[in-house]
């Protein structure tokens, strides 16, 4: 069992932050904001500071292993849990070509939904589904899929999440499970965003088996707070 050490910070709005944010950018200093009172990464519990302006990670605290880029192993980056690739395949501007270049050539994609979307902003800037991640992990979790793997050797020293490669999986630890769970059950109430069957089943697995933990309700306050909205799974 994951023993997460925070302050209690209070639960009313965070100073400066009383509006929801309108972009990307904005969450992420919004949610940055939120997690002082409990720097440690998502999947593998690194305690983490901000130094010289930048979230640098304490991997020798943690027992982390760098699998490849020491680079970006040693900062925080801020995860969408569902990926916009995830639920920007909901949108039009995902799907179609339908903006255009200054040189008159067609384009589709987070660009163009980040440029012409505001669903896709809101989405895309929504706190629920932003958690702080090792650079590194965030890289190599990129779009895939979670679920389980069978026999997957840790490629990150202590950090308990496996990632195939060839499958396009990721497994994390059973102390997140749940909290990943919940976060993909309120972008699908939230937003419409469709679960498929077999992901449903494995996410009510982990709802059930990893429940609602202390920091989640601060960090949904909180949230709740400046978006005015909770995540009602965990509510």
């Amino acid at each position: 069992m994951r023993i997460t050490v925070f302050l209690i910070i209070g639960l009313l709005p965070l100073q400066g932050m009383s509006a929801s944010p309108e972009t990307f950018r904005q969450a992420k200093k919004a949610i940055s904001l939120i997690y002082t009172s409990n720097p440690s990464s998502f999947y593998c519990n690194c305690p983490y500071k901000k130094i010289n302006g930048k979230l640098r990670v304490d991997l020798n605290n943690c027992g982390y292993q760098v699998r490849k880029n020491a680079r970006r192993a040693a900062r925080i980056e801020w995860e969408h849990v569902v990926p916009a690739h995830h639920f920007g395949h909901t949108r039009q501007c995902w799907r179609e070509k339908i903006c255009t270049k200054k040189n008159g050539k067609k384009y589709k994609g987070r660009r163009c939904c980040t440029k012409t979307d505001p669903v896709f902003r809101k989405m895309a800037s929504d706190l629920h589904n932003l958690v702080p991640a090792i650079g590194e992990v965030n890289g190599d979790r990129s779009n895939f899929k979670y679920g389980m793997i069978e026999g997957e050797k840790r490629a990150y020293g202590k950090c308990d999440i496996e990632i195939d490669f060839k499958s396009r999986i990721a497994e994390p630890s059973s102390e997140v499970q749940g909290d990943i769970a919940r976060i993909y059950f309120y972008m699908n109430k939230t937003y419409e965003m469709p679960i498929s069957k077999k992901q449903r089943k494995l996410f009510d697995a982990w709802h059930k088996r990893d429940p609602v933990s202390e920091w989640e309700k601060i960090r949904n306050s909180h949230i709740k707070d400046i978006q005015g909205s909770g995540n009602p799974f965990i509510e």
